[in-house]
């Protein structure tokens, strides 16, 4: 009787183990899900509130006679399509893989970013070229008009920033950094309204903007450079490719490494190739075991995606050597 007893709690303690932990991988996949969806929320939040305040701006430019408020405005719409475009891209890079795009569309959303920088880099270029002139001949803007609109593009703008400052991908830092040029501007625009409602310095305009379109540009270029790098297949700027060799190398069963290989499709996403030189021939059960104890070390800094190839002692290579991996001691 006892036996049997502790029979029924055994097999009951076990469906027990099993559906709790169906639960807890259902809630991780819900949360997993909804964290790789909310980049795709925050691009699109910033879009809908650019568009909105585009339209505010061409109606205060037409009421206010701003000839600068309605350039704004038409730099703006640039800025809407450029976002819709990172905004679509970046839904895209969601796709799961096909026999096309092997790796599925993740770097898709660096196409967004690029495009993105490019309109950055062309407005703020355009804003200087405007702005130096005004150093010698300033224009006295409507104050008063420029003042209701900057406080309400902060307002705006500033919205859109704080909701894409909680996203990782480099799609989203370089639209926040979209949305920030145009906080920044406002600020200005507000700074320099305060000040010339009370003070005739009209120069105090084309200083600020020349400085903020100077700091965009700086933004610009390291996100266009890290971006470049992902696509011509850079190791991951947070990765160190010696450590990683470290510690593959480390592990007991193994005798050395070779054909390394570390990229990034997106700049969250961290695939690997590895060639792993065994010191003894293993079973199957044994191999699968190691594969998944090397998979866990690399996992833990940062690598997803790990193919490795094993390879005995006495084994010929035809790949060692071939795109040989150069540590930092070597120069190219």
């Amino acid at each position: 009787m006892e036996c049997q007893l502790f029979e029924q709690s055994f097999f009951w303690n076990v469906i027990s183990s099993k559906r709790q932990a169906d639960v807890m991988h259902n809630h991780s996949h819900e949360s997993s899900h909804h964290l790789e969806n909310e980049d795709v929320k925050n691009i699109g939040t910033a879009f809908f509130l650019n568009l909105f305040f585009t339209i505010v701006e061409f109606v205060g430019g037409a009421i206010t006679n701003s000839v600068a408020i309605l350039s704004d405005a038409v730099h703006d719409l640039g800025d809407c399509i450029s976002l819709g475009m990172s905004w679509y891209f970046q839904h895209i890079s969601k796709r799961a893989g096909n026999k096309v795009y092997t790796y599925g569309y993740k770097r898709f959303s660096l196409l967004g970013a690029i495009i993105t920088s490019v309109v950055l880099a062309i407005g703020s270029i355009l804003i200087i070229a405007k702005a130096v002139p005004r150093l010698f001949h300033p224009e006295q803007p409507d104050a008063r008009g420029m003042l209701l609109l900057a406080v309400l593009g902060v307002i705006i703008n500033g919205a859109a920033v704080l909701r894409l400052r909680k996203g990782h991908s480099i799609n989203e830092r370089v639209v926040s950094l979209h949305m920030l040029e145009d906080v920044l501007g406002w600020l200005a625009v507000l700074v320099g309204a305060v000040v010339m409602l009370f003070a005739n310095l009209p120069i105090l305009d084309p200083i600020l903007s020349i400085a903020i379109a100077f700091y965009v540009l700086t933004n610009v270029y390291r996100n266009v450079k890290e971006s470049l790098q992902i696509i011509l297949q850079a190791a991951p700027a947070a990765i160190d490719t010696d450590d990683v060799i470290r510690i593959v190398s480390d592990i007991p069963e193994i005798e050395s490494v070779h054909d390394v290989h570390v990229w990034s499709t997106d700049g969250q996403y961290n695939i690997m190739t590895v060639h792993v030189v065994l010191n003894k021939e293993k079973s199957l059960p044994e191999l699968h075991e190691l594969k998944e104890k090397i998979r866990r070390k690399l996992q833990s800094v940062g690598i997803q995606h790990v193919t490795i190839e094993f390879e005995t002692d006495k084994e010929d290579c035809s790949m060692e050597g071939c795109c040989r991996y150069y540590s930092q001691t070597e120069n190219l």
